[in-house]
């Protein structure tokens, strides 16, 4: 009888050997997950702002891109800008020196106006000359004069002080040119003043 008891109570020792093995084997099962979880927490957690950088980054790199792209196309059209310009200063580039010019010029056909005798004649031969030759390198560098009398009034070539009643002419045609006007190639440097027909 003593024997069977304490087979019996070996057996619940061994019992209880082994319930105590399964909850340390539990035990440690727990412990092993509780210290994974943190460790993939702590995965996500390093790859949230991973990507909040690299959005980040990829957002600045286009703004950059864009920001190229605008200052390139700036720098290209100021480039035409420049090719422009340049081009109208070659093109015009007598502009300022003829336009001080056509004072004299006036000046040299009044002179010319004046009644021609045996004492002037040599006076108005060598005026004529310099007047031609002026004349001459104006119309070198693109310089013309406006046709203006008999031609129909054009209020962008012509600037009209009188308006006179004549029969022989057309309605708003220019009969009479008081000063002559002078184009540069395709600018109108100075419109010529006229007399129109009502």
């Amino acid at each position: 009888m003593a024997e069977q008891n304490q087979e019996k109570a070996n057996q619940y020792d061994s019992k209880d050997e082994e319930r105590n093995e399964q909850e340390e084997v539990i035990t440690e099962v727990i412990d092993a997950d509780d210290q994974n979880e943190p460790e993939q927490a702590d995965s996500t957690a390093e790859t949230d702002p991973l990507q909040a950088e690299l959005s980040e980054l990829k957002e600045e790199n286009d703004n950059l891109n864009q920001r190229l792209l605008r200052v390139q196309a700036e720098f290209d059209n100021f480039k035409k800008r420049s090719q422009k310009e340049k081009e109208a200063d070659r093109k015009y580039k007598a502009e300022n020196l003829v336009t001080e010019l056509l004072p004299a010029i006036d000046n040299f056909e009044r002179a010319m106006q004046v009644e021609v005798t045996d004492e002037t004649k040599g006076f108005v031969d060598g005026v004529s000359m310099v007047y031609n030759q002026i004349k001459d390198a104006l119309k070198s560098q693109g310089v013309e004069e406006i046709e203006s009398v008999g031609k129909p009034f054009d209020p962008n070539i012509h600037h009209a002080v009188m308006q006179e009643e004549d029969e022989n002419a057309e309605p708003d045609t220019v009969i009479e040119e008081l000063q002559k006007g002078y184009m540069l190639k395709d600018r109108i440097l100075r419109p010529a003043m006229v007399k129109v027909n009502k």
